[in-house]
């Protein structure tokens, strides 16, 4: 069976868009591990689904699969992406969107010029929410890899991550440290990794080691968990722009019990057709 689907990217974090409102097909680790393959598939950092609502008051539901196969709850890059898919593939007219997902309902709302504001709703911060494993609730936390002590936040975006300050973004131990904090046992549900670099009071730069991924060019909920960091540690103003590889995101919260906003574009690469074989006809 042909399956059409479209290639988008956020900021250079790309997703294979797919269409499970008027089409069907079978979802499965090995099928998603085979699509991602970047030199035998199609290549992306997440598969991002459209299905219909299982809530009547609520327009689409929107599955995350990771690269690996591992199904996750948000991707905030990829709520923008899905925006402008469902309106690019005629599913809705509508500028406002709301949306289930795993971790709960997301609004979605789409500008004249093509960009979305994605209202993540407030950030998780108690460890059993997370899910951190700590006592209590903290600004920060001390954690130990391979006898080191580092200094992190811990937020949940839906998802959760752990953010950690450098003097310069760009030596940063992504690819070493990245790793061993994503799998650390005081995260059972492993972690997406946060390096951020405070420029001023408006600004932060930063790079994300993704769980079940690696880095990516860009994370949209990385973002906003790095710009809870640093708001609550009084390190930026409440309303800043992120500068991440793949490009710069706006991050608002207004007051601690607000929802995070973050706005940003999103662009559509190709579409194109898979043969699946193994389609569910039932």
């Amino acid at each position: 069976m042909r399956l059409e689907f479209t290639k988008m990217h956020g900021l250079g974090n790309d997703f294979l868009m797919l269409d499970l409102v008027t089409q069907r097909v079978r979802l499965d680790e090995a099928l998603i591990r085979r699509l991602s393959d970047r030199h035998f598939g199609v290549g992306f950092d997440q598969l991002l689904v459209v299905e219909p609502p299982h809530q009547p008051d609520v327009d689409f539901r929107y599955r995350i699969f990771n690269a690996d196969g591992s199904e996750v709850s948000q991707c905030g890059n990829g709520a923008r992406c899905f925006a402008r898919f469902v309106r690019d593939r005629r599913l809705t007219r509508k500028d406002t969107l709301r949306v289930e997902t795993a971790s709960g309902i997301i609004t979605l709302q789409i500008d004249s010029q093509g960009w979305v504001t994605v209202d993540m709703g407030p950030p998780r911060l108690e460890p059993s929410a997370i899910p951190f494993v700590a006592d209590n609730a903290a600004l920060d936390y001390r954690i130990e890899v391979d006898g080191e002590l580092y200094q992190i936040a811990a937020v949940s975006m839906g998802n959760p991550h752990a953010v950690l300050r450098v003097d310069d973004v760009d030596s940063a131990p992504v690819a070493t440290l990245g790793p061993r904090l994503e799998s650390h046992p005081r995260f059972p549900e492993r972690v997406n990794v946060g390096f951020m670099q405070v420029i001023n009071r408006q600004e932060i730069k930063l790079r994300v080691y993704e769980r079940g991924t690696g880095e990516t060019l860009a994370c949209g909920t990385g973002a906003c968990a790095a710009a809870v960091a640093a708001m609550r540690w009084g390190l930026v103003d409440r309303d800043i722009k992120v500068h991440l590889p793949g490009g710069p995101l706006r991050i608002r919260w207004s007051h601690d019990n607000a929802s995070v906003l973050m706005t940003g574009p999103t662009a559509r690469v190709f579409d194109g057709t898979l043969r699946v074989n193994d389609v569910n006809d039932d």
